[in-house]
Formats: C-alpha cells, structure tokens, sequence
C-alpha cells in the first residue's frame, strides 16, 4: 500500500459527484464547469476517495454528455483520487473508440480510472444515436467483450473489423471495469465478464456474488450503495437553511430523472413518485447534516461505507457547494479517528 493509499483508508470512502446540470434558475454554465475542476483539486489535496462523473444527453439542463473530457480535466488536476466514469451508456458508443479513451485516461491519470458501463434507458437518447433501445442488451454485452480484449492488447477481428488499441492502460481493465444496472441481469452480466458491479441500488450485490461463485471467479470491485446513506449530503451549520437552499435543485434532478424513469417499462428508479418537497425530504435521498452529525453517523457505518456529496447539486451556486466542502475538511480529522 502507498502512503497515499494508507492515508485514504483511514477515512471513508468519499465521493464526489458531477453530473453538470445547469437549469435556468441554477448558476451559468460556464461557472459550474470552472467550479468542477477547482473543487476536484481541492477534494483530491483533500483525499478524498474518488471524483465521479456521469454521462447522458440531450438534457435541456445540460446534463454532461462527455465525461471523458471532464475526466481528463479531473485528471489533470488531480493526483490520488480515482476518477469514476459512471454510468457510460456503452450502448451508444463505439467501443473501441470508447477502448482507446480508457486507456489514455488511465495512462494520464497515472492508473486511477473505474468505469461503470450501463444499458441506458432513455428513449430519446438512443433515438439521437440511432440506436435501437431493443437491441441495448446485445451492444453492452458485445461492447464490454470488445473493450476488454482490446485492452488486454489483443489483436482480432470483430464483426469483420480489424481492432488493435495502443497504447494500453496502466491497470489490468478487470480492474477499470464494472457494470451497472438495476436488475439481476446486471449483476449476472458483471458476473460473466469477470469485472466488477454497481447496482443502482442495494440489494443486488449477493446475486453478483453468487454468479460469481458458480463461475468459479472471484468477485471484482463491489461498489455499491448503501442503504443506510443519502445518495448525497450537504453540510451546513444550519440545516433548515442548508435545505432551503438545496431543495430546488434536488427537486429539479429528482424531477428530470423522474420524467426519463417514466418513459421506461418496469423502471427501477428511487426516483419516481417523489413530486414535492415533503416527499422528497422524507426519502432521505437528499440530507443535510451539521458536520457534528456527519461525524456521529460515520461512527457507526462499516469502513468501506461510501459517502456521496454532490457540491454542485442540480446548479447549485458553487459558493454553497464550497461551504459544504470546506465543512468536509474540517471534519476529516475527526473522521480519520473514527476509522482507526
């Protein structure tokens, strides 16, 4: 173990999201996308445990479609933590295209990369790419065999092309790859390719583990969320005054991603039916706590548990998501005890 790997397992594993949704009533754009990179910095001299970015298209609010060029932004401004791409809707990527940006990704950032490839399930999305959304599960499954054969720095044939990647990754690809999804073909499917799984949800990793199991495979990266945590925190000194100010950008993702979850049959989404402020704040997908709070909740979570905060919420004027961070900072010595 390095000494600044020894020094982020003493903490939990916190994530920091991104996914660069600027609704109108939100800061500019071009504010967020400075904010991001800056804030990326700050978490990684932090040590924090990873920087996520997320990937979909289309969206009025601009949600980032490119998370590879943010990533490469978050790359160059980082040095510890890992960067997570995830989800990336690998059915409407070619994948070896998608294979060569892993690898220079990885070689930037010096082995720090972990992808989640997902199914996608957003109509308009594959209308864009003119790509049938019945035909998502064979482009996955036919994605990921590509992507890890190239990476493994094969040379062959697939669907009558020549495909032959330079330069390879640092890390091993099983090591870089994982599936998502929300149903137990996800976790079978990470299963098959012997790479790790990020359900959506928690309850899915024992059918991983079991596939994996009768596979006679080792189970790869398991990172997966948990029940007992929001999907992000928000710190303030006050919280009733931190909520006023965070609930209408969590309303607007909740909402967005409540309105794609409804184009989708059998939908899995936390998100659906949560259409006001008091449903959404007795969810508990969202939470603001003191950093007092934050300290006494890490006290009774296991030490791989996995902390989210999303400083750039749904347009979140980044002064606000900078306060929360800076409030992350100063807990950290506290938290470090607690994970000793």
């Amino acid at each position: 173990m390095t000494r600044d790997e020894e020094k982020m397992s003493n903490i939990p594993k916190i994530n920091i999201m991104f996914d660069m949704r600027a609704p109108d009533f939100g800061a500019a754009i071009s504010d967020l996308y400075t904010a991001a990179l800056d804030m990326a910095a700050f978490c990684d001299e932090m040590g924090v445990y990873s920087i996520n970015v997320m990937e979909h298209h289309g969206s009025d609010d601009g949600y980032l479609p490119s998370p590879f060029v943010l990533a490469g932004g978050v790359a160059a401004r980082t040095k510890q933590a890992r960067i997570l791409l995830g989800a990336v809707i690998l059915p409407l990527h070619d994948p070896v295209k998608i294979a060569e940006q892993i690898a220079i990704l990885d070689i930037m950032s010096k082995g720090r990369v972990e992808i989640v490839f997902g199914a996608g399930y957003v109509p308009s999305e594959f209308a864009m790419f003119a790509v049938s959304l019945r035909d998502r599960g064979r482009l996955l499954n036919e994605g990921i065999d590509v992507i890890l054969r190239a990476l493994r720095g094969e040379r062959f044939e697939h669907d009558g092309r020549p495909i032959y990647v330079r330069p390879l990754p640092i890390q091993a690809p099983e090591d870089i790859i994982m599936v998502g999804g929300g149903v137990e073909a996800s976790a079978k499917r990470a299963a098959r390719f012997g790479v790790g799984f990020a359900p959506m949800q928690p309850g899915l990793m024992p059918v991983y583990e079991e596939a994996c199991r009768e596979l006679g495979r080792a189970p790869g990266k398991k990172w997966e969320p948990s029940a007992a945590l929001p999907l992000s925190i928000h710190l303030a000194e006050d919280p009733e005054a931190g909520w006023k100010l965070i609930e209408p950008h969590a309303l607007h993702i909740v909402s967005e991603y409540a309105k794609w979850a409804d184009q989708e049959a059998n939908s899995h989404s936390p998100f659906k039916d949560l259409h006001d402020a008091a449903a959404l704040r007795a969810s508990g997908l969202f939470a603001v706590w003191t950093p007092e709070e934050l300290i006494a909740r890490v006290s009774n979570l296991e030490s791989n548990a996995r902390l989210g905060l999303m400083p750039l919420l749904g347009g979140l004027p980044p002064e606000h998501g900078w306060s929360s961070l800076k409030l992350l900072q100063q807990c950290l010595p506290d938290l470090r005890k607690h994970q000793q």
